[in-house]
C-alpha cells in the first residue's frame, strides 16, 4: 500500500465511532493499522447498520465506513499472555489510539506511561468523553450526551440534530493532532501523550457562540435575513448571502429580475444587516415564494451567490459533484457497497481504499507472526483464548 503515512504503524484498539474515524483516515493515507478487538465482544459497531445479514456477519455499514485498509487482530487484553502482546506490538509502534474510560488502559497496565516507558517515540492517544483531566474525566459519554451536555441541543432548538458529527469531528482532531505530535516526533525523536476530549471538541465547533457565552450581553441580534431558509413553489431554498456585499448584489439581481427589494441597497456593514433583518426576512417572503427552487438557484449562482435546495439524505448522496470528486468509492470485496473515503484530494499519496474492512480477528496470525511469534505460540495463545 502507497500514500504519505505508509512508513507508520498504528495500534487501534478503538470501538464504535471517533475512535475508529480517526484510525480509517490514518489508514486511507497509508498507514499499517492493527485493529485490536477482544475475541469476547468485537467493536459493537461491527452489528450495527441497516442490513441485517452484514450485521450477522459482524460487517455492519457502520462498521464498514471506517473499517477499510486495516488489519484486524483479536487479543484479550484482560489476560497477562493478552496484555504481552500488546506490549511486544507497541514496542514498534508509532502511534497507539485507544477510547476507553480514562484510567482503563493503565489499571491493566497498559497506559501511555506504561508503554511508552517500552517505546519512547510511542505517540499514545486517548479519545474520550471529557478529557483525561477534571471532575468528569472518569465519566462515560456518547455523542448524543456531549451534544446535550455542551449547549449545541439547546443552540439547536431544542432538537438534536439527526447525526454524530461530535464523534466524527473528535476522530478527525485526534488524527490532527497525532500529525502534530509525529512532526514533532521528527525533531524531539520522542513520541508523546495525547487527551482529545469531546466536550472541548464540542465547544470549538461553537467558537463564536461560547465566546459570546461568555462576553458581556448586548442586544439580541436577529435572525440575519441573507442566511435563512425560504419557501419557493416547489421546495425549500437555503440562502447564502452572508456579508454585506452579498446582501447589496442580491439586490441587485432582484431589481434586475423585476422584484426589488429597496433595503438591500442600504446594506453596508454589520449594524445594517442586524438592523434590516427582520424586515428583509418580511419582503424576501413572497418574493422566493414567486418561482420554483431551480430558477431561483441558477438565477442566484450566475450572480456568485450561495444557494441550494434543502435535500433528503437520499438524494444528497447521488450530487454528481460527489461524483466527480470520486468521493464514494466501493469495498474491494463487495461492489455493491459505496464507502466514503476522505474529503481531500493530494497530489501525491493521498487516500485510497484498497483493503476491505476485515472480519473479526481476521489477521491475528499474520499480525503475530510479523512480531516473532512462532506457529506454535500462535496456537498456545488460541488454545487459552488469548487471541482468536
Amino acid at each position: 500500500m502507497s500514500g504519505a503515512l505508509n512508513n507508520l504503524k498504528v495500534l487501534d484498539i478503538t470501538h464504535v465511532l471517533a475512535g475508529p474515524f480517526c484510525t480509517y483516515q490514518l489508514a486511507l493515507l497509508g498507514a499499517d493499522v492493527i485493529k485490536i478487538e477482544s475475541p469476547h465482544a468485537p467493536d459493537c459497531a461491527r452489528g450495527r447498520g441497516p442490513d441485517d445479514a452484514l450485521n450477522a456477519e459482524g460487517l455492519g455499514l457502520n462498521y464498514q465506513v471506517q473499517g477499510g485498509n486495516k488489519r484486524a487482530l483479536a487479543v484479550d487484553l484482560t489476560t497477562p499472555e493478552g496484555r504481552g502482546i500488546l506490549r511486544d506490538l507497541a514496542k514498534s509502534a508509532d502511534i497507539l489510539v485507544e477510547n476507553y474510560t480514562t484510567g482503563a488502559m493503565t489499571a491493566m497496565g497498559l497506559g501511555p506511561a506504561d508503554l511508552r516507558a517500552l517505546n519512547p517515540r510511542l505517540i499514545y492517544c486517548a479519545l474520550t468523553g471529557y478529557g483525561d483531566t477534571g471532575p468528569l474525566a472518569q465519566t462515560g459519554a456518547y455523542d448524543n450526551v456531549i451534544q446535550a451536555g455542551s449547549g449545541i441541543i439547546d443552540q439547536s432548538g431544542g432538537h438534536k440534530p439527526g447525526l454524530s458529527f461530535i464523534d466524527y469531528t473528535a476522530g478527525l482532531s485526534a488524527a490532527f493532532a497525532i500529525l502534530a505530535a509525529v512532526n514533532q516526533r521528527s525533531m524531539t525523536r520522542e513520541g508523546c501523550a495525547i487527551s482529545v476530549s469531546m466536550l472541548e471538541v464540542a465547544m470549538s465547533l461553537m467558537a463564536p457562540e461560547v465566546a459570546a457565552a461568555q462576553h458581556a450581553s448586548g442586544p439580541v441580534r436577529p435572525k440575519e435575513a441573507g442566511i435563512a431558509a425560504y419557501d419557493t413553489k416547489d421546495g425549500k431554498l437555503m440562502l447564502g448571502a452572508f456579508n454585506p456585499a452579498q446582501y447589496r448584489r442580491l439586490g441587485d439581481l432582484l431589481s434586475t429580475v423585476g422584484q426589488p427589494v429597496a433595503a438591500l441597497s442600504s446594506i453596508h456593514n454589520w449594524p445594517d444587516v442586524w438592523a434590516h433583518s427582520a424586515q428583509l426576512n418580511r419582503e424576501l417572503t413572497p418574493v422566493f415564494a414567486s418561482r420554483s427552487c431551480e430558477e431561483w438557484i441558477t438565477l442566484l449562482r450566475a450572480h456568485d451567490l450561495p444557494c441550494d435546495r434543502i435535500k433528503p439524505l437520499s438524494e444528497a448522496v447521488q450530487n454528481p459533484q460527489l461524483s466527480a470528486r470520486g468521493y464514494f468509492t466501493t469495498n474491494p470485496d463487495d461492489p455493491s457497497i459505496a464507502l466514503p473515503l476522505s474529503p481531500f484530494h493530494m497530489s501525491r499519496g493521498g487516500p485510497a481504499l484498497t483493503k476491505a474492512p476485515p472480519r473479526h480477528g481476521q489477521d491475528s496470525a499474520t499480525v503475530l507472526s510479523e512480531a516473532g511469534y512462532s506457529a506454535a505460540d500462535i496456537q498456545r495463545l488460541r488454545d487459552t483464548g488469548a487471541i482468536q
